[in-house]
């Protein structure tokens, strides 16, 4: 029987990876995890509703564009079941008035080494999305007698988690970004309570036998301690940023190949044994291009920083957005490849293309690219 599941790295060759749909995508009714509120586009707070069809249409002809990409460069592509995301959810504890989608398959499932694991999430609206991802994870457990499915403890999801539900978002978004970052960056304390784990599978950088897990609106302390004990045998790293309400480490710190890696210009590390644990190891960090969009595009939750948010294909060769040509400029001067692929209409769906996707197979084995760590950290 063929091994399916394997993947240690970032940049490893990447022979088989999940690529998302937009389908059904939804501007989420509002919950105590988030809060839209867009009433130049038609969704002022407190409503929500399916992305409009032509947006929709647009995104998974890009999606569509990128998997053929894919095959080209010899990736096998697998892609999610697409559930009715307009329907309300429901648990003991409370009731979700809509789901949200099935773009973004990095926010859900992490892969390290032959196991893939499901993150808790920490959105009711996203509590039932790994029910899209099932027959895909039952055909490889079928099939890859070595492929090792994990699902972390779901959440409850009660207020309990949740710092001041919805009034938290409100009261934090008065304030100007810096301020945020003094009153809850630099206190790692956000929306969420440490009721519970709670981690989101999109906030862990895959390093080989580091992990770097990014403390943020989707993680908290107890996710990190859950992810740490999980992998007893990695060793995991809590990181920082200068970000005022940080959610996923894919648009603010990338590995890009062994002893080099991407750091969003502005969200620096504010992490000092990170930045120590770094140069000790002679890791180079160079800080990433200027974005070209001035803002994010229309119902997008995500930053202009997508602009960073590649997929290699292995530590030589990267896909990224074709309208970002300082990003491409930068890497070409550093020695890749760059395949450019239009995704900007993905946006709005959920991110980026790494965003978009989840590693199944990439070549390559557990290596230790820090040998030298620091004692705690």
């Amino acid at each position: 029987m063929a091994k399916i599941v394997n993947s240690w790295t970032e940049w490893d060759p990447l022979k088989r990876v999940i690529v998302g749909r937009a389908d059904g995508t939804m501007v989420q009714a509002p919950e105590p995890a988030t809060v839209r509120d867009w009433p130049k586009w038609g969704f002022p707070k407190g409503t929500y509703g399916r992305l409009p069809q032509e947006m929709e249409d647009a995104a998974n002809a890009q999606l569509d564009n990128f998997v053929a990409l894919l095959e080209k460069h010899g990736v096998a592509v697998d892609r999610p079941e697409v559930l009715d995301f307009s329907q309300a959810v429901t648990t003991p504890d409370w009731t979700q008035d809509s789901m949200f989608g099935v773009m973004p398959p990095r926010d859900i499932l992490l892969t390290v080494g032959n196991e893939i694991l499901e993150a808790t999430m920490s959105q009711r609206s996203r509590w039932f999305e790994y029910l899209a991802y099932r027959p895909l994870l039952q055909k490889y457990f079928r099939e890859d007698p070595d492929f090792r499915w994990e699902a972390a403890p779901k959440p409850r999801l009660t207020d309990a988690s949740y710092v001041d539900g919805m009034e938290f978002w409100e009261y934090a978004e008065s304030l100007p970004d810096a301020e945020q970052i003094e009153r809850f960056t630099k206190n790692k304390q956000w929306n969420l309570t440490e009721e519970e784990p709670l981690f989101d599978a999109a906030d862990v950088g895959r390093f080989g036998r580091d992990l770097f897990v990014q403390r943020s609106t989707a993680t908290n302390g107890a996710g990190i301690d859950w992810l740490r004990r999980h992998f007893p045998e990695h060793r995991l790293h809590e990181v920082l940023f200068w970000e005022a309400h940080p959610m996923h480490i894919d648009a603010t710190f990338i590995p890009l190949r062994p002893g080099l890696a991407l750091s969003n210009r502005q969200r620096v590390p504010l992490t000092e044994e990170m930045k120590k644990l770094f140069a000790m190891n002679d890791w180079e960090i160079v800080p990433c291009a200027e974005p070209a969009l001035p803002e994010k595009p229309p119902l997008c939750f995500c930053s202009v920083w997508l602009s960073m948010n590649t997929l290699l294909l292995d530590e030589h060769t990267i896909f990224v957005e074709e309208s970002e040509k300082a990003q491409q400029q930068q890497f070409y001067e550093l020695g890749f490849e760059v395949i450019e692929v239009p995704f900007w209409a993905v946006g709005p769906f959920g991110g980026g293309l790494h965003c978009a996707t989840a590693d199944v197979y990439r070549e390559g084995t557990l290596q230790d690219y820090f040998p030298r760590q620091i004692p705690g950290y």
